[in-house]
């Protein structure tokens, strides 16, 4: 039985196997990817110490990162995804899809979110043709065409600013009455002249034959109807956990969101931390993440040495 296992290959997972590593403790990370949700950003200005990087590169660094610091301590299972995670004698059992199970003494659950899906009529029928939810990986593909970003938090007015690169119009609609984006962000946005915003309003049905060809949006008090003759609708209305794996085995808020102690990232239950996206955590960013994620691998340390 190894010391740790590590769930999640994003910034909280690969801060966590780094300093595993270099405390020694024997380690297994299973991580389904690499680099989390930053992975589909065009470009990062916040992760400290790099002016700028692309999702992609930003993946890549973490993974190269761990795997110049696993040496013989850290085992990494790249590719799978934990279904179940139990109790296991004197530790912990983390089964993966693959049908393969890892044991530990301990275990930091790092394991993200993934993107909310837009849960109205023809959303899933148009899903990648028309509506997608990746403004780096299909923005292009959409150049001189009007389209529609739906979300007014810091994803959508960042992807609505990416867009007007290359579209014809864009236009955010935002179902409450201020953006959530940082004011400085939504003011230069919101100034380009090809761009709309459209706040108190909300998306209720996705129109189109083969492709979208237009989305009904309702305003939130009056319900007054109006159709957008858009050909693309972006969606950045926020996450879900990723904690199925572990509903029947840790305490969750009404989100599906891990709880732990901000102190130290323990949960309830004894030897389990978690960090990152996937935990009530207040502020959800890679370096809250990351630092999170050594705060308990600092805890995680001092537990192991002195049970």
């Amino acid at each position: 039985m190894k010391d740790l296992i590590i769930i999640g290959g994003g910034p909280a997972g690969v801060a966590a196997g780094v300093y595993a590593a270099r405390k020694q403790l024997t380690t297994t990370v299973i991580a389904a990817e690499f680099g989390g949700q930053s992975t589909v950003s065009e470009g990062i200005e916040n992760w400290i110490g790099t002016i700028r990087i692309p999702g992609a590169e930003l993946a890549k660094s973490l993974k190269e990162h761990l795997f110049a610091y696993k040496g013989e301590f850290v085992e990494i299972v790249e590719g799978a995804h934990v279904t179940k995670l139990e109790k296991s004698g004197e530790g912990f059992k983390a089964t993966t899809d693959e049908g393969k199970s890892y044991e530990a003494r301990a275990v930091l659950v790092a394991s993200g979110a993934g993107r909310r899906k837009l849960d109205i009529p023809g959303a899933a029928q148009f899903e990648n043709k028309g509506v997608v939810y990746c403004a780096s990986c299909d923005g292009p593909l959409f150049s001189d065409q009007d389209v529609l970003v739906v979300g007014g938090g810091n994803a959508g007015v960042e992807t609505a600013a990416q867009l007007l690169a290359y579209a014809k119009s864009v236009t955010l609609v935002h179902r409450s009455k201020d953006f959530g984006a940082d004011a400085i962000t939504v003011n230069k946005v919101l100034a380009h002249p090809n761009m709309t915003g459209i706040p108190n309003t909300q998306p209720v049905e996705v129109l189109g034959e083969k492709f979208v060809s237009g989305v009904v949006v309702e305003h939130v008090e009056t319900k007054e109807r109006t159709t957008l003759p858009v050909t693309g609708v972006f969606v950045e209305i926020g996450v879900i956990p990723n904690t199925d794996f572990a509903k029947e085995f840790l305490p969750m808020d009404k989100f599906g969101r891990i709880v732990a102690d901000p102190r130290n990232q323990q949960t309830s239950v004894e030897g389990v931390w978690a960090a990152g996206d996937c935990t009530d955590e207040l502020y959800h960013q890679n370096n809250i993440a990351a630092g999170d994620a050594v705060k308990a691998l600092e805890d995680i340390y001092m537990w192991l040495k002195t049970r």
